[in-house]
């Protein structure tokens, strides 16, 4: 038997999926207006382990997961102007270490929360790859209705027909350009009343956070049309591009 849940923070829903069993919580964004800029700069330290005692992923498990969020934002559609090349975050990393240590099943921790986007996934059975645990999360497209510009006045409608559609938009969220993630094998993990034994939970942290109500998560157009200027117009495989290719890039 092979069930697979993932959860964000909008909400509680149950959803099937043929060959996999997902329950999902809607993702970690529950702000009505984008916070400044600078307080990204508060996640320095928080939910940090202080020492490192093993890494909670492989190399090979940080490129897959790393290399399927870039090929699944290089591919959206409608396309992308603005879409910026993910990177691995080790702090973002870190954190999410700290988070799968605990084995809960919910976002956390709630200081992070204001400042990151989180995805979760936790898995019972056999799989083949951890790109398995995410698969979940792009397939909310099939129920996500992009909204148009002329549909944004001011703001943008959030149109989804299935439980909930905020995992694939943070995975497709133009600005979030870092992420980070972590996989712990939980002996025993309460999950909505059931207790999953050797369960392998994972989480994945994003910033800049994504989800914002009221916002598209990305801008509509040519690609690499409306990168920003930092970027210097560099542009591979349709998406904004700083030459680092290195999934063991620390921005922070």
């Amino acid at each position: 038997k092979i069930c697979i849940i993932s959860i964000s923070f909008v909400g509680l829903v149950l959803w099937i999926i043929q060959k996999s069993s997902s329950f999902v919580l809607p993702n970690a964004t529950d702000l009505l207006y984008p916070t400044s800029s600078t307080e990204t700069g508060l996640l320095s330290g928080i939910g940090v382990p202080r020492s490192r005692r093993k890494r909670y992923i492989s190399p090979r498990d940080m490129s897959a997961v790393l290399d399927y969020h870039n090929q699944v934002r290089a591919q959206v559609s409608p396309p992308a102007a603005n879409m910026e090349y993910m990177v691995w975050d080790e702090r973002l990393a870190k954190s999410a270490e700290a988070w799968a240590a605990q084995c809960i099943w919910d976002h956390g921790p709630p200081q992070l929360m204001k400042y990151v986007g989180q995805n979760l996934s936790i898995h019972s059975g056999r799989y083949r790859s951890v790109v398995d645990l995410v698969k979940s999360w792009y397939y909310e497209k099939q129920h996500y209705s992009f909204p148009y510009p002329q549909e944004c006045n001011p703001s943008c409608p959030s149109r989804c027909s299935g439980s909930v559609c905020s995992h694939y938009t943070q995975m497709v969220w133009a600005s979030s350009n870092r992420i980070g993630c972590a996989i712990n094998t939980c002996t025993n993990m309460k999950v909505w009343g059931s207790t999953w034994r050797q369960a392998v939970f994972l989480v994945c942290n994003y910033a800049i956070k994504g989800n914002w109500i009221g916002e598209a998560p990305y801008k509509v157009g040519r690609p690499c049309s409306a990168c920003p200027p930092s970027y210097g117009g560099i542009c591979s495989n349709n998406m904004c591009f700083t030459g680092l290719k290195s999934n063991k890039v620390s921005w922070f």
